[in-house]
């Protein structure tokens, strides 16, 4: 799918392609944390039906909730974790001191 526009420096293309169904289902699961409305948006973003996204929404539910942990304090509070990547300096060229 592509659209011709003019412009004053001539005619540009622009490439208009829907989202993968991962993409769909990605986006619908920021949104909402229910899965018949994931479901629901992931459809609509795709233009399909919504018995064929619903299969593919409850699969990936059920991965993320595998994969997700949860790190609780003493007193059973979530924390955050900060991982942060140290770069280490590193001397490039010749370097003669005297």
């Amino acid at each position: 799918m592509s659209e011709d526009w003019n412009t004053k420096y001539g005619v540009r293309r622009v490439r208009r392609d829907p989202p993968t169904l991962e993409e769909a289902i990605f986006a619908a699961t920021g949104i909402t944390d229910d899965l018949d409305s994931q479901a629901e948006i992931a459809a609509s973003l795709m233009g399909m039906p919504i018995e064929a996204v619903q299969k593919e929404v409850r699969k990936s539910a059920r991965t993320a909730a595998r994969t997700s942990r949860v790190i609780t304090g003493e007193q059973g509070f979530q924390r955050s974790v900060v991982v942060e990547r140290r770069v280490s300096r590193r001397i490039v060229g010749n370097d003669k001191r005297i």
